[in-house]
């Protein structure tokens, strides 16, 4: 692993690693702000590893109010090359059936009020994301759920919404009628995120639900989701501890190099701040 970390973050129910092993908890400062909580440093299956709630020790932030810029520097600047997201999502499919396991790799975009990028500032950057996760990480985690027993479906795409609220029926339907296969509210940002800062980003997505769109079943609760998530932990504990075990950082992967030739803006022209802000997420020199 050349010394870099494996960085885990932890969704709805998920907010600590029972196996692993705690070196120190830490609070990473960054440009942007606060990240959702203190990561926690240890090791895994003999590998580092930096694990962060997402929302925060006890479920405190929505996912609109959530700093993913701030998680994902923190990521990057504690020299983490690859990271596991975990989230409970909604099935769109009737196949994929609630305790199931989905390893989504494509996203659908319907959020409305975040910032997904680390550019602005005085720079201009495109990042390629026609293929939005690692597909040597990918390969790696569906490989681990299998591993752990799980009922796991490879590929789908995750559309991402705003939130809090849950889906109408009709957008439900609709989204149904787009072809997706899972809904959730986060990890599009993430992923985003992630690809501009170089880093390998791979989801396990828990379905808890049918949302609202399956006749005959009940519209989605917290009280059904969290029912599902507590039955989940242990297999996304699993899948987790398998797939740091098997990630040996050899496999060829162009994440690391995504953003090569990203940016449009004259070097010479970049504000100092700006440089100095972004110099371990781009190469500006």
């Amino acid at each position: 692993m050349n010394g870099k970390r494996i960085g885990i973050i932890g969704g709805s129910g998920l907010y600590e690693m029972k196996e692993l092993a705690i070196e120190e908890e830490v609070r990473v400062e960054t440009p942007f702000g606060e990240p959702s909580d203190k990561f926690i440093l240890g090791t895994l299956m003999g590998k580092k590893v930096a694990f962060l709630p997402r929302h925060g020790k006890g479920h405190r932030i929505l996912p609109s109010q959530l700093n993913f810029r701030a998680n994902i520097f923190g990521m990057k600047k504690l020299g983490v090359a690859q990271i596991l997201s975990v989230s409970a999502v909604g099935s769109m499919k009737e196949e994929i059936e609630p305790g199931h396991i989905v390893i989504p790799d494509q996203f659908f975009d319907q959020t409305k009020n975040r910032i997904s990028t680390f550019f602005g500032n005085g720079v201009v950057g495109h990042a390629s994301f026609a293929d939005p996760v690692c597909g040597a990480l990918c390969e790696v985690v569906t490989a681990s759920a299998k591993s752990a027993g799980a009922t796991v479906h490879k590929g789908g795409t995750y559309i991402c919404i705003e939130g809090p609220l849950f889906s109408t029926r009709g957008e439900s339907n609709i989204y149904r009628k787009w072809g997706v296969d899972v809904i959730g509210m986060t990890n599009v940002t993430e992923a985003k995120l992630a690809r501009e800062a170089g880093v390998c980003y791979s989801t396990i997505a828990l379905a808890t639900d049918y949302d609202c769109w399956y006749a005959g079943h009940e519209e989605v609760t917290v009280e059904a989701v969290i029912r599902i998530i507590h039955q989940n932990v242990e297999m996304a504990q699993k899948i987790i501890k398998n797939a740091v075990g098997s990630i040996d950082g050899k496999k060829a992967c162009a994440c690391a190099d995504a953003m090569k030739n990203a940016i449009m803006t004259n070097k010479d022209m970049i504000p100092e701040q700006t440089r100095k802000d972004l110099e371990i997420i781009l190469n500006l020199k």
